[in-house]
């Protein structure tokens, strides 16, 4: 990572919903190479067993030296699990299958929801005594909610949610919201939402546009105003171990990252500024 100025933590987001096939690792890696593109220094933590992220990110098996899951169980610290990827800026701690196996030798371990928060905290001291900079960690969290999910919950700043335009969505929406209730009173009080993406859409199915009003109607300005499109080049993507951003930048799906980059960007820059006014 290049130098740069000490005292900005960076931005601990999890990505999260216990709903499988929603679009939550195609959404991890392609929005963090997407602000690794317009300029920000990125890390991606794989907190999936089945290693999704990973892979299509470029990063096979048998390149997995270190993993997440060494990391939450105490073996290894954060920085030596981290492994440089395709994109220039964005570096992955991935995942293996050893994984699914943390929460049952966790079970009996102290503090065992605080595992992944204190490693990252550990992370950003020395990132910052080194005189380094990063911008944003990403957890790509699994679809559940379990031990590994409660870590990346208790150890973010705020969840993205991506909601798959479907007719169910909200029902596991609600529930997802009941949990991140209950990990800010329990564990983590600093924890908000960043927001809810819309993911698969499809501009010519009715079904599409009626969830979208439904979920802009229940949480409004929570909703980001990009709509992530059902897209072909998408899904083809990590077949390559490549996010679509370097598979085909100009495809809908790339742009639309893009787009939801600058979308999150622009809203950290409005949130701090409403921060420094508070302060005046």
């Amino acid at each position: 990572m290049p130098e740069a100025s000490h005292g900005k933590a960076p931005k601990v987001i999890a990505i999260a919903n216990q709903k499988g096939g929603v679009g939550k690792t195609t959404t991890t890696i392609n929005l963090g190479t997407a602000l690794a593109a317009i300029g920000k220094q990125v890390i991606i933590l794989d907190l999936d067993p089945q290693g999704n992220a990973s892979t299509g990110l470029g990063v096979p098996p048998v390149d997995r030296k270190i993993t997440t899951y060494d990391v939450l169980v105490g073996e290894q610290p954060l920085e030596r699990a981290l492994v440089d990827t395709l994109v220039p800026g964005l570096s992955l701690a991935p995942s293996d299958p050893d994984l699914s196996g943390a929460e049952l030798e966790l079970a009996s371990a102290p503090r065992r929801s605080y595992r992944m928060r204190h490693a990252i905290d550990r992370l950003r001291k020395r990132l910052s005594d080194a005189g380094h900079q990063c911008d944003y960690v990403l957890i790509d969290c699994p679809p559940s909610l379990n031990l590994l999910t409660v870590n990346a919950l208790t150890s973010a700043d705020s969840v993205l949610v991506p909601l798959q335009c479907e007719f169910f969505a909200l029902e596991g929406l609600s529930q997802l919201m009941r949990t991140i209730e209950l990990v800010r009173t329990n564990l983590n009080p600093k924890l908000a939402v960043q927001g809810i993406v819309l993911t698969m859409f499809d501009a010519r199915n009715n079904l599409s546009g009626q969830v979208e009003a439904d979920v802009r109607e229940h949480f409004g300005t929570q909703v980001y105003k990009t709509l992530i499109p059902r897209n072909v080049r998408v899904s083809e993507a990590p077949s390559f171990g490549k996010p679509v951003l370097l598979y085909d930048f100009k495809c809908t799906g790339s742009q639309a990252y893009i787009s939801l980059a600058k979308e999150i960007v622009q809203q950290e820059k409005r949130q701090h500024i409403e921060f420094v006014k508070v302060l005046a």
